[in-house]
């Protein structure tokens, strides 16, 4: 994988987990794409409760951390909801993508979306995200989105992490949006380390690396 200069981490604070995640507003049901060849395309999303899109200005971070130009990258969407991450990777120039998403109706939007972008190379399954990481093939994906439901406890976090990671090649990232910060010692012992964190709101976002 290309290598993309950083400036200095900003560790993540571990805080005690509170007695229950905090709920989004309310589903929202439209996206909109910020950069790339499907710049400001809309995606239409079925209203599910809980569902939270990345919001414009996280991804925008995001993309920048990654570095506009994806091309050679590939990526996994792992819990892809609306798509919003793994097709804004595939607007940037990402060679691969797949989105895997296990509601029905999710993922016949997104195989909607991909259809009307013409976006040959974005794949979409229906599957359990930590069912498919834990059986995919080692090394295979240069980054890995993971925007679990926000509910999730740290424990599902935990796991997804922990199916994630030998995923990635030397130099590989995953993105994860979660309720709580990650820290460090959060971190380590699943073998990895902390190159970007920011918060949104209720959202703490990271750009995770091999240790």
């Amino acid at each position: 994988m290309r290598r993309r200069e950083l400036a200095e981490p900003v560790p993540a604070q571990g805080v005690p987990r509170p007695s229950r995640a905090p709920q989004p507003a309310r589903p929202l049901g439209t996206v909109r794409l910020i950069g790339g060849l499907y710049k400001r395309s809309k995606l239409q999303v079925p209203d599910r409760l809980g569902l939270r899109p990345t919001p414009d200005r996280v991804r925008e971070t995001l993309f920048n951390w990654l570095g506009q130009d994806l091309r050679g990258l590939r990526c996994l969407d792992a819990f892809a909801g609306t798509g919003a991450l793994g097709l804004e990777a595939a607007s940037r120039g990402a060679t691969a993508v797949c989105l895997l998403e296990r509601d029905p109706a999710l993922v016949q939007a997104l195989r909607a979306h991909v259809q009307r972008l013409s976006a040959a190379q974005v794949q979409v399954q229906q599957a359990d995200a930590l069912a498919w990481m834990r059986s995919a093939a080692p090394g295979a994906w240069d980054v890995v989105f993971l925007d679990p439901p926000f509910a999730a406890t740290a424990e599902a976090v935990q796991a997804a992490l922990s199916a994630a990671r030998p995923l990635l090649p030397a130099g590989g990232l995953i993105y994860l949006e979660a309720p709580l910060p990650w820290s460090e010692a959060m971190l380590q012992p699943l073998g990895l380390q902390v190159q970007r964190h920011g918060r949104a709101g209720q959202v703490h976002y990271h750009l995770l690396g091999l240790v």
